[in-house]
């Protein structure tokens, strides 16, 4: 096997026996790196000398002492919208082009201080916003398992560049499905937290009340280990829940007789792609086959999710990108005075995605429409919580369909901001309830595209989601899937 293709548990494991050392396994993502990325394009910025400098500090840890930390010496990316100390951080977006990050968020301080070796910022659509990774200012990123079609987003860097073994496990965020729809498209594991499981200090804000950091991995025990490094209480960040943090990887028992798995009849609607309805069905009744009771549980909310969402989430996204003005820091325009110099500023600085995002969000907030948008939309919000705790109150967790198709075309929804949106229909909800959700490969389409089932969990119980997906990933091989380009 290729060291590239190696998981977290796996290379430590080898760190550990010493049949490997981090620099020649960071040297190996690297070789992958040059050999691949012309053609995906997962990375906006790579800092190879930084990465070789943390692998060999992480050798000789391992020579003077046993390893607490399963990252140790393992190659990890992070999106681009993670501020990094000392690394260009753009969030892919022209107005932070040749910003550099002053200290760590929260997350990079953590899995630098559990040893892991930073490979690089991967690209995604710009400030957090889109479902495809074409709205970077950069570049678009591909799909690893065709290289016409989208990877996903708004991690589509993250999900690419673990499908193609650019790194060995990365962090993405998830606002809407931004972790767990290209993941789904890129067949690899995503999972988004319960709101508060994990600091948002040094995140850069799209959406401060949906936005969450989590683990994007080749498989779910790799899932857990990441978690488990970044989850935790932090004074820094005021929504952050100060409650332990269990061993998620313990949760893995392999063992699910007996759960209770919900079925919401509002996900499997004439808009599911076929393919994945039979996909996601098939992997419902092997999850039946290992023990689980398999009962209907009804969203009745779940329509209003997609407008719900982009109220509140544009509202948020007008406030939080105010500072973006020019005086402080990023791309600054030349204006004739004042008010020129912050229009001109934020004209060539945003792209028109995230200018469209600042024009509902601010429509939404404004004098007499406040009431009868955000206010609203909030309450239906409220509708949207209570469903899943009515739902939780007769199952465990709840299976569905990651994404209603799999990955599309490029350039195929990019003209059609409604259809664009409609891509993460199944995932909304759940950043709206601020539950935790897991996606795990489950299938290929009639063109080799991989489909993703999504479990989700009550509150602050990632371990149930972690323990039915790895269940189901014991039982199966599709995890074990890899794109063509992979063996390149």
């Amino acid at each position: 096997m290729n060291l590239f293709s190696l998981t977290i548990h796996e290379a430590s494991d080898k760190l550990r026996k010493r049949e490997v050392s981090s620099q020649e396994l960071t040297e190996a993502v690297f070789q992958r790196v040059a050999e691949t990325d012309g053609l995906i394009r997962s990375y906006i910025t790579l800092c190879r000398e930084a990465a070789i400098a943390q692998a060999k500090e992480a050798d000789e840890r391992l020579k003077r002492e046993a390893p607490s930390s399963p990252l140790l010496g393992i190659p990890v990316a992070l999106k681009d919208n993670l501020l990094t100390q000392g690394l260009r951080t753009t969030c892919a977006s022209r107005i932070l082009d040749n910003f550099i990050s002053p200290y760590d968020s929260t997350v990079v301080a953590k899995v630098r201080s559990a040893g892991a070796v930073i490979t690089g910022k991967t690209n995604l659509d710009e400030f957090a916003m889109g479902s495809s990774a074409e709205n970077s200012a950069f570049f678009p990123t591909r799909n690893p398992w065709h290289l016409e079609r989208v990877p996903g987003g708004s991690s589509g860097g993250s999900a690419a560049s673990v499908a193609a073994d650019q790194c060995i496990a990365a962090l993405g965020t998830d606002t809407g499905g931004s972790i767990r729809q290209p993941a789904a498209f890129c067949g690899i594991v995503g999972l988004k937290p319960t709101y508060g499981r994990v600091s948002r200090y040094g995140v850069i804000a799209f959406a401060s009340s949906m936005d969450q950091v989590g683990p994007m991995t080749k498989d779910v025990r790799d899932c857990a280990l990441l978690l488990e490094a970044i989850s935790g209480h932090d004074p820094a960040d005021s929504t952050s829940v100060n409650c332990p943090v269990p061993s998620y990887s313990k949760s893995l028992t392999g063992d699910i007789a007996g759960l209770r798995l919900g079925v919401p009849k509002e996900y499997f609607t004439s808009g599911l792609q076929w393919t994945v309805d039979e996909a996601v069905t098939d992997a419902i009744r092997q999850l039946e086959k290992c023990g689980a009771i398999i009962e209907e549980v009804s969203l009745p909310h779940a329509e209003y999710a997609m407008a719900v969402y982009y109220i509140i989430a544009t509202a948020e996204a007008s406030s939080n990108l105010a500072r973006y003005d020019g005086m402080r820091y990023g791309h600054r325009a030349a204006g004739r005075d004042l008010a020129e110099t912050y229009m001109l500023t934020r004209a060539e600085g945003f792209g028109p995605e995230v200018k469209r995002r600042i024009m509902l969000g601010t429509y939404a907030l404004s004098a007499g429409y406040y009431d009868e948008y955000y206010l609203k939309a909030q309450k239906v919000r409220t509708l949207v919580c209570r469903d899943f705790d009515t739902a939780f109150k007769h199952c465990d967790a709840i299976v569905t369909p990651t994404s209603p198709s799999t990955a599309f075309k490029m350039g195929e929804k990019i003209q059609n901001p409604l259809q664009m949106y409609l891509s993460d229909i199944c995932t909304i909800s759940i950043n709206l309830a601020g539950v935790p959700a897991i996606s795990v490969p489950c299938g290929l389409d009639r063109e080799g595209l991989p489909i993703g089932m999504q479990v989700i969990g009550k509150h602050f119980d990632e371990p149930t989601i972690l323990r039915v997906a790895y269940a189901y990933e014991q039982q199966t091989e599709w995890h074990r899937k890899k794109p063509a380009l992979s063996h390149a």
